[in-house]
């Protein structure tokens, strides 16, 4: 498992570790009911408090991401398809957001967006 901290970025380390294993997991880049690095393990590969671990990991065990067995570690959850669908359903709507805004600024209908979204979508 591969994770780049950016102390450049504007976000916090512990959604950047949150983010990067999640993506990691959605890819299959980590696979079903694999063991992911113990939190301290990973806080000192990292050079941070194991703190922010814990709170990258909690997040990802509570959106169903990793699973805990006390004393053996985190691993991979199996992955759920409707909330891997949900994820990327809320990735589109991010996306909508951000069309509908650019579309105001250059004056386009909504006819216009829906030609390009069926153009695209044809490709």
């Amino acid at each position: 498992m591969n994770i780049f901290i950016d102390n450049k970025s504007g976000a916090p380390i512990y959604d950047q570790i949150y983010s990067q294993i999640k993506n990691q997991i959605i890819s299959g880049a980590l696979a079903e009911n694999e063991a992911l690095p113990s939190i301290r393990g990973l806080a000192r590969d990292l050079r941070i408090s194991f703190i922010t671990t814990k709170r990258a990991y909690d997040e990802l065990e509570k959106e169903g991401f990793i699973y805990t067995l006390p004393a053996k570690g985190c691993y991979v959850a199996p992955k759920n398809v409707e909330l891997l669908r949900e994820e990327k359903l809320r990735e589109i709507e991010g996306h909508i957001e951000e069309i509908a805004k650019l579309a105001v600024a250059c004056n386009l209908t909504r006819d216009d967006i829906i030609s390009m979204i069926s153009f695209g979508m044809e490709e």
